[in-house]
């Protein structure tokens, strides 16, 4: 398959089942809506390092609010219930409560519910106090600025995490254009968040190592200085390789994003040295879903996309 110029390699990127929750982050103002969804989604690029992998979704207006103030969606997304119930209250701890104006709101219905500011209403040391509104339990929590107001839970889903594709191109400079196209187009998915530094990451992983220690290490077959010491996955005008990975509400939702970033990527064609469209797996072997790279991009159902 060619699109504009750019192979779509026959492979499939391989994703695993994950736990996520949303939470929507008000403030006075966007500025520090963002202050503290920036803040909480520090650090939570992957759950191999990090615990959860986390990201801003998307920007909201005062009338998509609980509040009716300017905020932010997150999505946060664990590996098992547990991690992601522990790091969602740390972090609102540690970075919603201490936020200047933030206040914190579930951004998702379900029957599994976790824990939003349930915990933490205890910061009020028997000063707070709970209302109860359209059958939701909200908590104010006295703080030095004045309230911290908080939903007591938020919803808890089964989603899906580590859809992913490989930008190949002949140098860094036209792999780094193609992936912030790609992000940018991205970006308008709802349910979808692209967890790394700027939705994207250069050091892709291969299971186990030449270490004990590790089980992660370089993908060596895809690194461009590596083509003579290794079985290279690279042709020879491949001097770089960047990977952008998706997580998900739901396998639909990363389809959708694959769909949309690769095309983005494409856009750019062969003639501005973007060469081929990859993923990374494992074989098949490890996650429970598989994503298809052209038939994602032949799919007529997400044309338009």
């Amino acid at each position: 398959m060619l699109i504009n110029g750019v192979q779509i390699d026959d492979t499939f990127a391989e994703a695993f089942n994950m736990r996520g929750t949303r939470v929507i982050i008000t403030a006075q103002n966007l500025k520090w809506a963002y202050n503290a969804a920036n803040a909480m989604t520090g650090f939570a690029t992957s759950v191999i390092g990090c615990g959860v992998e986390a990201g801003i979704e998307k920007e909201l207006a005062p009338e998509e609010t609980p509040d009716g103030r300017p905020g932010v969606a997150i999505l946060m997304f664990a590996m098992g219930s547990a991690v992601l119930m522990k790091q969602l209250e740390t972090r609102m701890g540690q970075c919603i409560l201490t936020c200047p104006t933030a206040a914190a709101f579930s951004g998702l219905e379900g029957n599994d519910r976790i824990s939003l500011g349930k915990n933490l209403r205890f910061f009020g040391d028997g000063f707070q106090i709970s209302k109860q509104f359209g059958g939701k339990r909200y908590w104010r929590v006295p703080v030095m600025d004045g309230e911290f107001i908080t939903e007591e839970t938020t919803g808890m889903v089964r989603a899906v995490g580590g859809g992913n594709f490989l930008v190949l191109a002949e140098s860094q400079p036209q792999a780094l254009a193609a992936c912030e196209a790609a992000i940018e187009a991205m970006k308008k998915i709802p349910n979808v968040i692209m967890p790394f530094p700027g939705g994207v990451v250069r050091s892709g992983s291969k299971v186990g190592s030449k270490y004990k220690s590790m089980f992660a290490s370089t993908n060596d077959a895809f690194c461009p200085t590596l083509k003579g010491l290794t079985r290279s996955e690279l042709s020879p005008e491949i001097e770089s390789v960047m990977e952008i990975v998706i997580d998900g509400l739901t396998d639909l939702d990363i389809r959708k994003a694959t769909r949309a970033g690769i095309a983005a990527a494409c856009e750019l064609g062969a003639e501005n040295g973007i060469k081929r469209i990859s993923a990374g797996n494992y074989g098949g072997k490890l996650g429970q879903f598989q994503f298809h790279l052209r038939d994602i991009m032949s799919d007529p159902a997400l044309a338009g996309i």
